[in-house]
C-alpha cells in the first residue's frame, strides 16, 4: 500500500450520506433528542464541577488571587477553539468530534492519532472526576458520622508518596501533626493498609462506585441522561450562586495582597487545573448526531456554556482567595474547606452534597462522549465493529459504553489526581490545536460544502507579527531576567521542600547542624523543623541563594542545571519553533485570525505542561500507532476504496 493512503480522506458528502442512510433505514442511527438548551446545559454540566470544586483550590494556591487572569485567558484561548470546533461541527454534524473533523482536514493516520488521543482524553477525564467526586462524598459520609478507613477512599499513587514524603518530613523534624492534611491521610492510609507480602492494598472504592453507575444511567440512553444532567446542573447552579451570594459578605480585602504572590510564573503553574475545567465544550461536539438540528445548535450551545462557566468562575475564585489566604486553599475540596474554616459548617454541608451532585453530572457527560468516539472510529473500520454496535431499544453505542466503565474504573482505583489531571488536559489540547489547525487548511477550499455557521473571517497576515514583537517587547522589557534565564538556561535553586525530601538521614543532620549555626533569631532549638527553618529565607532571594550555597549537600540536590533543567524547557522551544512557523505559514497564506489564535493559545498551554506530560503523551501516541498499524490501516474502510 502506497505510503499516500496513510493520509486518505473521508469527505464531507460522504459522511453526510452515511447518516442519511442510517436515519432513513433505522441501522446503528441514535436518537435525536437534543435541543441548544440541553447543550448549554451539557456543557455547564461538564464545566462546572471538578473545577469549581476541586482543582481551583490548587490553582488558587499556585496563583493567588490573580489566578482570575488565567481563568480569563484559558476562557478566551477555547472561545477561539470553539469557533473551530463549531464551523467543523455545523459543517460535519456526525459523533466523533475532533476525530472526525480530522479525517475531512488531515487525513486517516493524523485521525487516528487524534481518535486516541481523545481516548485518553475522556478517560483519564472521567478518572480525575471520579477522584474528585470520591473526596467530596467520603468528606460527607464523615460529616454525617461514618468515617471510612483511609485505604479505601485513597488511590495507591498518592498514598505511597505521601508516605515517603511525610516520611522525609519528619525524618527532618517536622511533628506528624503538623503535615498538611493530605501527607497526613496519605501517610495514615499507607500504614494502616492491609499488606500482602510487601504490597499495600490501597484503593479508591467510591470512585469505582459512581463510575458503575453513571455507565448504568448512560447506558440506559440519551434522553435520560439529559433529564439527569439538567436536574444536576439546576442543583449545582442554585448551589455556586448561593456561594458567591454568602461567601461575598466573608471576604477580606486583605487577603488579595499580594495579588499575585508567585508572579506570572505562579499563575502559569495553575494551566493544566484551570483548563481541565473547561473540556466540556469538547463533549458537546461528540453529541452531534443526536442533535436536533446541529448546524444551528452546536455553535450556541458551545459559546453559551463558555460565557457562562468563566463568569461564575472568575467569581468563585474571588471569593474563595477572599475568604481564605491563597496558601491554604491547596486541598481536594476548597469550596467545603473555607466555609469550615469559618465555621459555617451548615454551608459546608451544603456544598459537599452539591459537588457529589455536581461531580456526577460532570463524569455523565464525559462518560457519554467517549464511547461515541470509539463507535466513530470503529464505524470506519479503525476499531473492531462491535464498538459500533447500537442498542436496538436504548439507541446508545451499548457495548463500548461498557467497555468504556471498565477503561475508567480501574485506573480509577489506583492514579492520583494531578497526574491524570495533566494527562487529560495534554490530550485536550493537541485536539483543540488539531481542530483550529484543520480550519486553517480548509478555509480556501472550495469543494466543501459549508454549514449554517462560519468563523468571522479577519486576515492574520500582519496581525501576527505586531503581535509577535509586542510578546517580545514584554519578555525583554518587563520579564528581562526570566527570558534571558529561560534562554541562557540559568541554573536553578530547589525550593525548601524539594531539598529536604531528597536528603537522607545523614544529610539531614548535616543541614540541621548548618541551619543552627546561621540562625540568628535562635528559634533553632523551639521548632526543630527543617523545612520551617529553611523555608524562612525564601521572602528574600539572595539572602536564601546564599544559604543555599553554604548547605553541606551535593550541588545536584541544592540546584538544577544542564540537562536535567533544560528537559523541563523543551515543550516551550517546540512552541516558539512551530509559532515562527505559523507566522511565515499566516504571511504567505493570508490564515484566519481567530482559529489562529486557537492553535498558538492551545499550543501554549501544552507548552506550559511539564516534559513528563509530554513523554507520558507520547508514550500513549506509540501504543496507538502499533495499534493503527498492526489492525487499524488494513480494516479501514477506505482501504477497500483506496488501494
Amino acid at each position: 500500500m502506497a505510503s499516500s493512503s496513510l493520509f486518505r480522506k473521508k469527505t464531507v458528502q460522504d459522511i453526510l450520506k452515511q447518516v442519511e442512510k442510517r436515519d432513513a433505514d433505522g441501522h446503528n442511527a441514535l436518537g435525536k433528542h437534543l435541543t441548544a438548551r440541553d447543550l448549554t446545559a451539557f456543557g455547564i454540566a461538564a464545566i462546572v464541577g471538578a473545577g469549581i470544586f476541586s482543582t481551583i483550590g490548587k490553582a488558587s494556591s499556585d496563583g493567588g488571587p490573580a489566578v482570575i487572569f488565567l481563568f480569563l485567558f484559558t476562557a478566551i484561548a477555547c472561545s477561539f477553539a470553539a469557533f473551530a470546533y463549531a464551523e467543523f461541527a455545523s459543517m460535519v454534524p456526525v459523533s466523533g468530534s475532533a476525530y472526525t473533523y480530522s479525517y475531512v482536514a488531515f487525513g486517516e493516520i493524523i485521525a487516528w492519532i487524534i481518535g486516541w488521543a481523545l481516548i485518553m482524553e475522556y478517560s483519564v477525564g472521567n478518572i480525575t472526576v471520579a477522584i474528585s467526586w470520591s473526596d467530596y462524598f467520603t468528606g460527607l459520609l464523615e460529616s454525617g458520622g461514618l468515617q471510612l478507613p483511609q485505604w479505601v477512599q485513597m488511590d495507591f499513587l498518592s498514598a505511597s508518596r505521601g508516605f515517603n514524603d511525610a516520611t522525609a518530613l519528619m525524618q527532618g523534624g517536622k511533628e506528624f501533626v503538623n503535615l498538611n492534611p493530605a501527607l497526613q491521610d496519605a501517610y495514615t492510609a499507607w500504614t494502616t493498609s492491609p499488606v500482602l507480602g510487601s504490597f499495600h492494598f490501597v484503593a479508591d472504592l467510591p470512585a469505582l462506585l459512581i463510575i458503575v453507575l453513571i455507565t448504568a444511567l448512560i447506558y440506559r440512553g440519551m434522553k435520560e441522561s439529559r433529564n439527569a444532567s439538567n436536574i444536576m446542573v439546576v442543583v449545582k447552579l442554585c448551589i455556586v450562586l448561593l456561594v458567591i451570594a454568602v461567601g461575598v459578605f466573608y471576604v477580606d480585602t486583605a487577603n488579595w495582597d499580594p495579588f499575585a504572590p508567585n508572579g506570572v510564573t505562579g499563575v502559569l503553574k495553575g494551566v493544566s487545573a484551570v483548563f481541565f475545567a473547561y473540556i466540556g465544550f469538547d463533549a458537546i461536539s461528540t453529541t452531534a448526531e443526536e442533535c436536533k438540528d446541529p448546524q444551528r445548535d452546536l455553535p450556541r450551545g458551545m459559546m453559551w456554556a463558555i460565557i457562562i462557566c468563566t463568569i461564575l468562575y472568575i467569581a468563585i475564585a474571588l471569593v474563595l482567595t477572599g475568604m481564605v489566604r491563597y496558601d491554604q486553599l491547596n486541598v481536594g475540596d476548597p469550596l467545603a474547606f473555607v466555609f469550615e474554616k469559618l465555621n459555617l459548617k451548615w454551608m459546608s454541608g451544603i456544598i459537599a452534597v452539591s459537588a457529589v451532585v455536581a461531580m456526577a453530572s460532570v463524569l455523565l457527560v464525559f462518560q457519554m462522549g467517549q464511547p461515541r468516539i470509539w463507535m466513530s472510529m470503529s464505524r470506519d473500520g479503525l476499531l473492531p465493529k462491535r464498538f459500533s454496535k447500537v442498542h436496538p431499544k436504548y439507541k446508545t453505542p451499548s457495548y463500548a459504553t461498557i467497555v468504556t466503565g471498565f477503561v475508567v474504573a480501574v485506573p480509577a482505583l489506583f492514579l492520583n489526581l494531578t497526574l491524570v489531571t495533566d494527562l487529560c488536559s495534554i490530550g485536550t489540547l493537541f485536539a483543540f490545536v488539531l481542530v483550529c489547525a484543520g480550519v486553517l487548511v480548509l478555509q480556501n477550499r472550495t469543494d466543501i460544502p459549508r454549514g449554517k455557521f462560519k468563523t468571522p473571517y479577519v486576515n492574520s497576515k500582519f496581525i501576527l507579527p505586531v503581535l509577535i514583537i509586542l510578546g517580545l517587547v514584554f519578555a525583554f522589557g518587563y520579564n528581562k531576567k526570566g527570558t534571558m534565564d529561560f534562554i541562557t538556561n540559568e541554573t536553578q535553586i530547589n525550593s525548601s521542600a524539594a531539598i529536604i525530601t531528597s536528603l537522607n538521614k545523614e544529610e539531614t543532620q548535616k543541614v540541621y547542624n548548618y541551619l543552627v549555626t546561621i540562625d540568628t533569631k535562635n528559634s533553632t532549638d523551639e521548632t526543630p523543623d527543617l523545612e520551617h527553618l529553611l523555608s524562612q529565607y525564601q521572602h528574600d532571594d539572595a539572602k536564601y541563594a546564599a544559604v543555599i550555597a553554604g548547605l553541606p549537600i551535593a550541588d545536584t540536590v541544592k540546584y538544577e542545571s544542564g540537562f536535567s533543567l533544560f528537559k523541563h524547557k523543551i515543550p516551550m522551544w517546540i512552541f516558539l519553533i512551530v509559532l515562527a512557523g505559523l507566522s511565515v505559514w499566516s504571511f504567505k497564506s493570508n490564515l484566519s485570525l481567530i482559529p489562529l489564535l486557537g492553535l498558538i493559545c492551545c499550543l501554549y498551554m501544552m507548552a506550559e505542561l511539564s516534559v513528563w506530560n509530554w513523554i507520558y503523551f507520547g508514550i500513549w501516541l506509540l501504543i496507538g500507532l502499533v495499534i493503527y498499524f498492526g489492525f487499524s490501516r488494513k480494516n479501514s474502510k477506505l482501504n477497500y476504496v483506496i488501494t
